[in-house]
């Protein structure tokens, strides 16, 4: 039964998305979405504005490319109103910024461990000097920055963001804990071009097992070698882009597995 409703609501997730995103490489390689149905930039938001005495004028920066603090904003705008109009989502991969065009796409590295994600800007912010983006939570965790708050990342500009959605996991390293891929996906369960949630990944065979059969007929156990290890991770999917993978990752999430991450076969 527990198979049959995740199952359900995935499909439901799946349905309910636009064809906005389509899985492949940028052009240069890395992994990165390619929009094929730019959402518009959303009027207004381009104009100068002032904030407690200071003077922001976004504009479209093809070649932005920083370094600086990020930090992160959760339960206190959860369910409002962003810039764009788009309500926040604390869970979901998007982040605010002060110039950028809205709503677009930047990639964001934590500096400290090496973990990037895409996501998506649709709010303006953060007005603290020496802060470049605020990140939703589910950003800060997906880059292991909530537990210390503030960090230093490098934020690149990507372009337009699709109508919904975009955000995405493009690597998340190592941290020894037990639910953190531990190597890029190889493993002959991945299909190449195709995006998987990650719901978990263990040490042991039966432990995976077990969260496999609780997520339904989409999820498998694929086995990853390290030499003196082997990891079991559980993965969902495959799903076409970036957009339903993002909303099926949400659905695990729903279901208790909150370190639950996207990844992509290359």
């Amino acid at each position: 039964m527990a198979g049959r409703i995740l199952k359900t609501a995935l499909g439901i997730a799946l349905l309910s998305l636009t064809a906005a995103c389509a899985s492949g490489p940028r052009a240069g390689g890395g992994g990165y979405p390619v929009v094929t149905d730019p959402a518009p930039i959303v009027p207004g938001t381009m104009r100068p504005y002032q904030i407690r005495g200071r003077w922001y004028h976004p504009a479209v920066q093809p070649n932005y490319d920083e370094t600086g603090q990020a930090s992160w904003y959760g339960d206190a705008h959860n369910g409002r109103p962003t810039s764009t109009g788009e309500i926040f989502d604390m869970t979901a991969l998007t982040a605010a910024h002060k110039t950028l065009p809205l709503p677009s796409l930047v990639e964001v590295t934590n500096l400290a461990n090496g973990r990037r994600v895409v996501l998506r800007v649709n709010d303006r912010g953060p007005f603290v000097d020496g802060r470049i983006i605020d990140l939703s939570r589910g950003a800060a965790d997906a880059l292991d920055l909530r537990r210390v708050g503030v960090g230093e990342v490098r934020v690149r500009y990507l372009g337009p963001a699709p109508r919904l959605g975009g955000g995405t996991v493009l690597h998340q390293a190592s941290s020894g804990a037990p639910t953190a891929p531990a190597a890029p996906v190889a493993a002959a369960a991945v299909e190449s071009g195709h995006f998987w949630v990650q719901a978990g990944a263990f040490a042991d065979r039966n432990a995976a097992r077990r969260v496999a059969e609780r997520l339904g007929d989409r999820a498998t156990v694929d086995v990853i070698n390290r030499g003196d290890s082997v990891l079991y991770r559980v993965l969902v999917g495959p799903w076409p882009d970036p957009n339903a993978a993002e909303h099926a990752r949400q659905a695990v999430v729903a279901r208790g597995y909150a370190d639950a991450l996207l990844i992509s076969a290359p």
